[in-house]
């Protein structure tokens, strides 16, 4: 759940970038952060193992500027992909004010970014949240290889409606801003209408 500091007026938000092992979601975090200025970003916190895959979560705050009087700052957390680590995934997920879920794109990877997708929802069950009521964007990454499903397909597998859904190559940074602009304009709009005022 974000901080709003109204004497300091002041507010922070919580998005959490989840999805399968190795679908970009560290990537999405290092594009974002070496595209912005060092005023406008703190230190990103990157734990992995030695095959880069992270192990607890990365963590980037962000700061936007003024929105509405308030000066904001969004923390971007990812969680690990694995399965294994399903406790540390939902541990970062708490009080999250918003989620991009990051799908891979190629075709033999459609399971796992299904089950990533149950495990979401179950880890916000956990926190008395559900999907529906949480902002929530999806990417659909790694565009450029072969053998990639459809956008049409992934949405259907995905169940994405009328959430929005870019597509992305994350390691080229085509569709990271997109999606950050995204769910970052959905997290402001449910402050604006719940806290700020």
């Amino acid at each position: 759940m974000s901080l709003v500091n109204h004497s300091t007026k002041e507010i922070t938000a919580k998005i959490v970038y989840y999805g399968p092992g190795r679908c970009g979601k560290t990537t999405n975090l290092q594009y974002v952060f070496s595209r912005l200025p060092e005023e406008r970003r703190g230190k990103i916190v990157s734990l992995a193992t030695e095959k880069d895959r992270t192990l607890f979560f990365d963590f980037l705050p962000l700061d936007v500027g003024p929105i509405s009087g308030f000066q904001t700052r969004f923390q971007l957390y990812t969680v690990p992909g694995q399965v294994y680590y399903n406790a540390t995934r939902r541990l970062v997920l708490q009080g999250a004010d918003g989620v991009v879920f990051v799908a891979d794109s190629q075709r033999n990877l459609m399971d796992e970014n299904r089950e990533s997708l149950d495990n979401l929802r179950e880890n916000l069950s956990s926190w008395g949240m559900t999907l529906e009521e949480l902002p929530l964007v999806f990417q659909y990454n790694k565009r450029d290889l072969p053998d990639i499903a459809l956008p049409s397909e992934l949405a259907r597998l995905l169940e994405v409606g009328n959430r929005p859904a870019f597509e992305g190559v994350a390691v080229q940074g085509r569709g990271v801003l997109d999606t950050l602009r995204a769910i970052g304009f959905m997290v402001m709009q449910r402050l604006a209408g719940v806290e700020i005022r």
